[in-house]
């Protein structure tokens, strides 16, 4: 059965998205099967996996709002073994017709139990709110990754994003788990990225990830060549981050 990963953080620009795309990649470079499901009406996930979202039929959208089949919104990316269920601009107002849907924080999760068995992993890409798409989606996840940019105010929002979560486990998931904080955009030249890479220890311990992404040039150009960061350059420094980032998933899950 797979394991249901959400990506969440409600501050954007934490490199959220960057990590939805590659660390999916990475994880089917090292053979494993994964759906990567974008909950962003900015749809970037979609589009940096090569999905071409002016031409979509059907996306996360029509399988909240219609109750069309999941399987009928799988598209197959470049990198064998990682599928996707892309984004719509229409979900910006997915939240307000939601509202008067029987269970409205389960929607997701009815959406994805049917995958569960086929896929080892699910990552799911929330948007940058804490709104009833995000719910829905820490519904559904069995853990998630809170991605930190290593930069002023990093832990700001943290506090209400863990509230969330604590809301969520006692009320809607009893089962929903912290995967990790993942430091994101880490340059250790920066003294202030040293100083938050040791607040964010000290604050989570051993719920820190070792796996630190460095920032890296060839990591914010993949996108806008529709590609994640192993096919675009896989010398990278970014790619190595991310490739590390899903072995070490890899080995906490599978022990």
């Amino acid at each position: 059965m797979g394991k249901i990963i959400a990506l969440a953080n409600q501050k954007g620009g934490v490199g959220k998205t960057t990590t939805s795309i590659n660390l999916a990649a990475s994880l089917a470079t090292l053979e494993k099967k994964v759906l990567l499901i974008d909950a962003d009406p900015q749809a970037n996930s979609s589009s940096g996996v090569g999905v071409d979202i002016n031409n979509i039929e059907t996306s996360i959208y029509e399988c909240i709002i219609n109750e069309i089949d999941p399987h009928d919104a799988i598209y197959t990316t470049d990198i064998e073994g990682l599928d996707v269920i892309p984004s719509h601009i229409d979900l910006v107002g997915a939240e307000i017709e939601m509202l008067n849907l029987p269970e409205r924080e389960m929607v997701m999760k009815r959406i994805i139990d049917p995958l569960k068995d086929e896929y080892d992993y699910i990552l799911i890409d929330c948007s940058p709110s804490l709104g009833l798409i995000t719910v829905n989606s820490l519904t559904a996840a069995n853990s998630v990754i809170i991605p930190v940019q290593c930069e002023y105010f990093a832990l700001e929002g943290i506090s209400k994003l863990l509230n969330t979560i604590r809301i969520i486990k006692k009320k809607l998931n009893t089962d929903l788990e912290i995967e990790g904080f993942l430091l994101t955009m880490f340059d250790s030249r920066l003294r202030l990225a040293n100083q938050i890479y040791d607040e964010v220890k000290r604050h989570f311990q051993e719920l820190v990830f070792k796996t630190v992404i460095m920032r890296n040039v060839k990591l914010s150009e993949a996108p806008s060549h529709g590609m994640p960061v192993i096919l675009y350059d896989a010398e990278s420094k970014g790619a190595i981050n991310y490739l590390a980032l899903a072995k070490e998933i890899i080995k906490k899950n599978e022990k």
